[in-house]
């Protein structure tokens, strides 16, 4: 089993998504687990001084001007989680709980909150276990951190709560705890409130979507590339030389992709020589390189700011054990993070649609170039692909709907203590699912483009040539899959999952990787 080590500086990228997504084991270092006693030997001794410390022995929120005597403490850890555990609606993915209960541990490993030690390797001993609390939907407001999603996830430490097992079997938090020798833990001062208070669920899930855009990149480079040389394109307009003009980052990148997707390829060569009537192509097969590369530039944007955040302790309030204080901030606001959220899911929207535009050229008998109109066997008998492209078309549609950001939005709570949230969550969930359905809408590029390139060689002025090194490579990919080439009207929609699966499990990169070497 896979084994992630959690110290007291920033887990990486791929620390998140081994957890996340691989189910890695997780412990912590010998320095975090020394930090995480120095804090809270700092809370030991506000705990016992007689001025109250917020969040050590006072309420929380607008309740945070009572002070509450010893003998109540832990009585308040265990209603500040299961009171703030109110989630509601359906249960949320596997992976985005274990991400979340991953970045609160490291938040915790930082000695920053002043949790005991047995609370924290209780939290990496569920995720070893691959015990996963049940998390809902709707709850987090995206400040004071994802409090009901990370209050479900400590309700499961207290043995309390609806848990699944590693077999994804819905059982009991103490059930499945005494199952893994594990034993709940009473919260002290504290803890509570240290396990609820951070941007954990958002952010894991940027991570995790920000690893899937890197593949999505690549497969709208090699899905573009398919469809520039099956609607008898040109590759000149990706030369480096005019990359170089307008010198952004991600625009050359694409461009490159490009341009070694397409090299070699007989059907470009073709139509390459000066008889060639065609100008210059549309803007959804010409901008290319400059809306994907406008894409990723954006990817490595949100990136810097993921990268940031996981190297934070996100917690309210902190412990500065080296000055043996506890300060009340305002790092738990999520806007930094739903700010970059939100940009995703413009641009993811902004991919698949002129992905869906390309599509559809091949459809079009005016604007495919001598192609079969819907690329049918026999049109008006056949169909062809014609509603592949109304599936697309339903989604780009919901994608840009998706694409209005959540984090304009603001709903005062906490009797206006908390008087104005970043939704950082809601931006989160929204782009899991632009994400999705961007990997459809490719997919769906991706078979079009290739059955356009089975029939220009095999018919047409250019029978007889054939695609470059790369393009063919992915077309294999597909027939081998069992997405059909060329033929009569069949049942569309297992071909469809099927090359969706190829694009989400990274099939299709790898392919072309084993060509041409990996793409930027």
């Amino acid at each position: 089993m896979q084994k992630v080590t959690i110290g007291s500086g920033a887990v990486s990228f791929d620390d998140v998504v081994a957890v996340a997504r691989g189910g890695a084991a997780v412990v912590l270092s010998d320095e975090a687990v020394a930090a995480i006693d120095k804090a809270r030997a700092v809370i030991e001794d506000l705990a016992a001084s007689p001025t109250p410390h917020y969040g050590v022995s006072t309420g929380f929120g607008a309740l945070a001007t009572r002070h509450i005597a010893p003998e109540l403490r832990a009585q308040l850890q265990r209603s500040l989680v299961r009171s703030h555990a109110a989630g509601s609606g359906p249960e949320v993915e596997r992976e985005v709980v274990r991400g979340l209960m991953l970045l609160r541990l490291s938040t915790l490993a930082t000695g920053r909150t002043g949790v005991r030690r047995e609370t924290a390797e209780l939290l990496a001993g569920l995720l070893t276990h691959e015990i996963t609390p049940v998390v809902h939907e709707y709850g987090s407001l995206g400040c004071s951190g994802d409090l009901a999603p990370l209050a479900h996830c400590a309700l499961a430490l207290m043995g309390e709560g609806p848990v699944r097992n590693a077999a994804g079997e819905l059982t009991d938090a103490a059930t499945a705890l005494a199952a893994a020798g594990l034993t709940p833990v009473e919260l002290q001062e504290k803890e509570g409130l240290a396990l609820i208070n951070g941007t954990d669920g958002m952010l894991g899930m940027l991570v995790l979507a920000l690893h899937d855009l890197d593949d999505l990149l690549k497969v709208a480079d090699i899905s573009a590339a398919m469809s520039v040389e099956g609607q008898l394109g040109t590759d000149r307009v990706f030369a480096p030389e005019l990359q170089a003009i307008r010198p952004h980052p991600g625009q050359a990148a694409s461009a490159a992709n490009l341009t070694a997707l397409l090299r070699d390829s007989g059907i470009v060569a073709s139509h390459r020589g000066p008889d060639c009537n065609r100008v210059q192509d549309a803007y959804s097969l010409r901008c290319s390189p400059q809306v994907h590369g406008g894409v990723r530039d954006t990817v490595a944007h949100a990136a810097s700011v993921a990268s940031r955040e996981l190297a934070s302790a996100v917690d309210n309030p902190v412990v500065l054990a080296d000055e043996n204080r506890v300060e009340s901030n305002g790092n738990f606001h999520g806007a930094p993070v739903a700010y970059v959220l939100d940009f995703l899911a413009i641009v993811t929207a902004d991919l698949a649609s002129i992905a869906e535009r390309r599509t559809d050229r091949f459809l079009d008998k005016a604007r495919n170039h001598g192609l079969p109109p819907f690329l049918a066997d026999d049109p008006g008998v056949d169909s062809g692909l014609m509603i592949a492209q109304y599936t697309q078309a339903a989604i780009v549609s919901e994608l840009k709907r998706l694409a209005n950001p959540a984090s304009v939005d603001s709903i005062p709570s906490s009797a206006m203590q908390e008087d104005h949230v970043s939704m950082g969550w809601s931006s989160a969930r929204k782009l899991r699912r632009a994400v999705d359905g961007l990997t459809r809408v490719l997919a769906i590029e991706l078979m079009t483009a290739a059955r356009a390139i089975n029939l220009r060689t095999t018919t047409g002025s250019t029978a007889g040539t054939s695609p470059s090194p790369a393009t063919g490579a992915v077309v294999d990919l597909l027939r081998d899959a069992g997405v059909g080439g060329p033929g009569i009207d069949r049942f569309l929609a297992p071909e469809i999952e099927t090359a969706y699966q190829l694009v989400a499990d990274r099939s299709v990169t790898r392919a072309v990787a084993n060509v041409i070497g990996e793409l930027a």
